[in-house]
């Protein structure tokens, strides 16, 4: 599958993501930094990228309609560090085999996913 890591997220995440077969950029690698939620969305439905991201504002299904794009991931960590991040990887990757997400928002936390779209 295809991703696109927002800028804040640690690039790790991204390397974890292609180590497990996964094609995944950063919005660092791309020149992205700094551009609007509409235009990294915008640039993740042209690609066909599932965004994963810690902002919030793309849980707005009103604003971002899941159905609308290849896929949204808002992690809602307590502690949003680099080993905290690692840490939840393996889980988002395990969902991958058990939830659809092309046109879903998923809303992941340290125990659980809430998924939205359809």
């Amino acid at each position: 599958m295809q991703f696109k890591m927002d800028e804040n997220l640690h690039p790790d995440l991204a390397e974890f993501f292609r180590q497990h077969g996964h094609d995944a950029v950063t919005v660092w690698d791309e020149g992205l930094r700094g551009r609007s939620d509409r235009d990294i969305l915008d640039k993740c439905r042209a690609e066909g990228r599932a965004l994963l991201s810690f902002d919030l504002g793309f849980a707005d299904i009103r604003i971002y309609p899941p159905n609308q794009y290849p896929g949204l991931i808002v992690l809602r960590l307590e502690n949003q560090t680099r080993q905290q991040l690692m840490d939840i990887a393996p889980m988002v990757l395990d969902l991958l085999g058990r939830e659809p997400l092309p046109g879903h928002l998923w809303i992941v936390d340290e125990s659980s996913v809430r998924v939205r779209g359809g």
